[in-house]
């Protein structure tokens, strides 16, 4: 037991700038203290004093306003940062090294009892602020779950997934090192707060079409200024080469200005 708190210390001690010492984690981070309420529920679940679980889990809930079945299995070194109206259900599984922010549901869409009706977590998975995980499905390994997102469909190992509904922005093989990944997450723009550097596949969508224009343009024009210095050199050429008068050989497709729009 002592082994794994100070385990859960030194993980936010890591991953929470804020955190300035060991007794400050230990005395004022409700994600610590619902994680020690939830274990202390999941192992009266275990041996069948479901109705004991059920009241020390409902005490966890009151004490820290995050909300752990406590048939839910959770994995080592998870950090629920600040995590007021975070939701847990029954059948979830949370793998090691998972964050999980504040008002995150994992939650089910199926109302058979027994059944696996909550999404499993796998390694390294960061789920950001307000996201909804809704079904039985597995998010994999390293992926990230934007702020707000509604996750309905499993998730790729070392993707980011954004939206409502939930769509992948960026997937990687199974065997990517964390350092891939952590460079992959930077350079898509995920954010567990919401605020996002480009991560919405819409707009990048927009900002490629509209690149593509400018360029298409910018070859037209280099084309115009060839036929144009052609002309001007022989007076034998064709008419039909000469330069016509509504030609554009200079370049008015404002790229930039467009692509601020979609931003």
């Amino acid at each position: 037991m002592f082994s794994r708190l100070h385990e859960d210390i030194a993980c936010i001690l890591e991953r929470d700038p804020a955190a300035r010492s060991p007794w400050e984690v230990l005395t004022c981070y409700p994600g610590l203290h619902a994680l020690v309420w939830h274990r202390m529920a999941h192992a009266f679940w275990r041996r069948g004093w479901r109705w004991l679980a059920r009241f020390t889990s409902h005490l966890g809930r009151f004490l820290t306003g995050i909300e752990i079945h406590p048939g839910a299995t959770i994995g080592r070194r998870v950090f629920i940062d600040h995590g007021m109206g975070v939701v847990i259900g029954e059948t979830a599984e949370i793998g090691d090294d998972c964050t999980i922010y504040q008002g995150v549901t994992l939650g089910g869409t199926s109302l058979a009892k027994g059944a696996k009706r909550h999404p499993t977590l796998g390694r390294g998975v960061i789920v950001g602020a307000n996201s909804q995980v809704l079904g039985g499905f597995t998010v994999g390994d390293g992926a990230r779950i934007g702020s707000g997102a509604v996750v309905v469909k499993p998730v790729p190992p070392g993707a980011t997934a954004v939206g409502n509904p939930a769509r992948v922005i960026q997937a990687q093989d199974e065997k990517a090192s964390e350092a891939a990944r952590e460079a992959v997450a930077a350079k898509m723009g995920f954010s567990a707060y919401g605020v996002t550097q480009g991560d919405d596949p819409v707009s990048q969508a927009m900002k490629g079409l509209i690149d593509n224009a400018s360029g298409h343009e910018h070859q037209i024009a280099l084309l115009w200024q060839a036929i144009e210095k052609l002309s001007a050199r022989s007076r034998e050429l064709p008419a039909e080469v000469c330069v016509p008068t509504d030609a554009h050989t200079t370049e008015t497709f404002d790229a930039e200005g467009l692509n601020r729009l979609v931003k």
